[in-house]
């Protein structure tokens, strides 16, 4: 499985996708344990306390799991897309 980091993120970890392994039947929180496995860095940067900071976006297969999945519990198939970011302002 991977995860794609945006912005500051990706630079906090070095690089923009990062391959993780994890167990049939994981779920979202098993996949960022296994991202801050590779970067404990992050950690600090995606959750505050258990829970999602408030800047925060993830995306499940392009889809807020917070609103359209099961949260920290929404499950994942091997060939999911996972991405994580910052909010994105432009001008």
């Amino acid at each position: 499985m991977q995860w794609k980091l945006f912005a500051t993120l990706a630079e906090t970890a070095g690089e923009r996708e990062v391959a993780i392994e994890t167990e049939p039947n994981a779920t979202l929180d098993d996949a960022l344990a296994a991202l801050f496995d590779r970067h404990p860095r992050l950690e600090d940067e995606i959750v505050d306390d258990g829970e999602l900071r408030e800047h925060i976006n993830l995306l499940h297969n392009g889809e807020d799991p917070f609103t359209a999945g099961d949260g920290f519990d929404t499950e994942l198939d091997e060939s999911d897309e996972l991405a994580a970011f910052p909010p994105v302002s432009g001008g």
